[in-house]
């Protein structure tokens, strides 16, 4: 517990709290182009979900949240089946048949 006079010489600072994906800057989803995958001034780089894929270098690309746990770094989606990024072809089923 500080005393009086330690709290006249520096104040109690506030807790700053870090967002875990910052190039999304509040929103659900940002549309954005890839170089690598660049949305709004921020550089990132997102994983493509799915087996194969239809984008280049300057492919219009919906991105969202959602890190991948086995790639360091890599802390967004991007959305299949929106602008330039086609659905994953022949998809037969969404969920595994297993029980």
């Amino acid at each position: 517990m500080p005393t009086i006079k330690q709290l006249i010489r520096n104040t109690r600072q506030p807790i700053r709290n870090v967002t875990k994906s910052p190039a999304l800057g509040g929103c659900p989803q940002r549309r954005g182009t890839c170089t690598r995958v660049y949305t709004s001034g921020f550089e990132i780089t997102a994983y493509i979900p799915g087996i194969g894929h239809n984008l280049q270098e300057h492919s219009v690309v919906l991105v969202r949240g959602g890190r991948v746990k086995d790639l360091p770094g890599v802390r967004y989606h991007i959305v299949r089946g929106t602008l330039d990024a086609v659905g994953v072809k022949d998809r037969q089923q969404g969920r595994s048949s297993a029980l």
